[in-house]
């Protein structure tokens, strides 16, 4: 099964998969691609989450089929970085640039099981700080949920369910998709 937390910067994506991991220890974690780039880039940009964009996507594409993962951030996460950055910027961003990232992401979300998407909501108590760029987190995630309902992007196969909550709501959350998703049977290891 492969799953795909997605959501903008500070939404708790990485509190739900490390508490993910812990009681499914079979679950291959993939990291943040922000943490597989160069560190030459010290504000986002079009460069930026266009490599981020690349990197989910190939690990997405190559991964082995048979093994369980988790995933923080998918391709959808960029392509609505890119989005949201195009928008503050009055179109800067090429349209080249943009369909690409759209046909990629597309592309990967194919080998996508479970979307899991945490849009921001007053209810998570999630407050992220000044230096986050609360504009940018903002427009991504209201451009991330327009993009949920694009079937040329989500396609047919990838469940995409939207989890807000505590941090345990958000747990059990996920662990019921993919327990109807697997027939019922838990696979948790507590």
């Amino acid at each position: 099964m492969r799953i795909v937390v997605s959501g903008t910067h500070a939404s708790g994506k990485s509190t739900l998969i490390s508490d993910f991991a812990l009681r499914h220890p079979a679950f291959d974690v993939l990291a943040d691609p922000f943490e597989l780039i160069p560190e030459d880039w010290d504000a986002p940009g079009a460069a930026m989450f266009a490599a981020q964009l690349r990197v989910s996507a190939d690990r997405l594409r190559s991964a082995d089929a048979a093994v369980d993962l988790i995933a923080e951030r998918g391709p959808l996460d960029f392509l609505a970085y890119l989005l949201a950055l195009d928008e503050r910027t009055d179109g800067s961003i090429s349209a080249d640039l943009l369909d690409r990232a759209r046909a990629l992401t597309a592309q990967a979300l194919r080998r996508v099981d479970v979307l899991a998407v945490l849009p921001l909501t007053a209810a998570d108590g999630i407050e992220a700080g000044a230096d986050e760029d609360l504009e940018l987190r903002v427009a991504m995630n209201d451009i991330l949920l327009d993009l949920l309902d694009d079937p040329d992007l989500i396609g047919g196969r990838t469940e995409v369910v939207e989890i807000a909550g505590s941090r345990d709501d958000r747990l059990r959350a996920l662990e019921a998709v993919i327990a109807v998703r697997r027939g019922g049977q838990a696979s948790s290891t507590t």
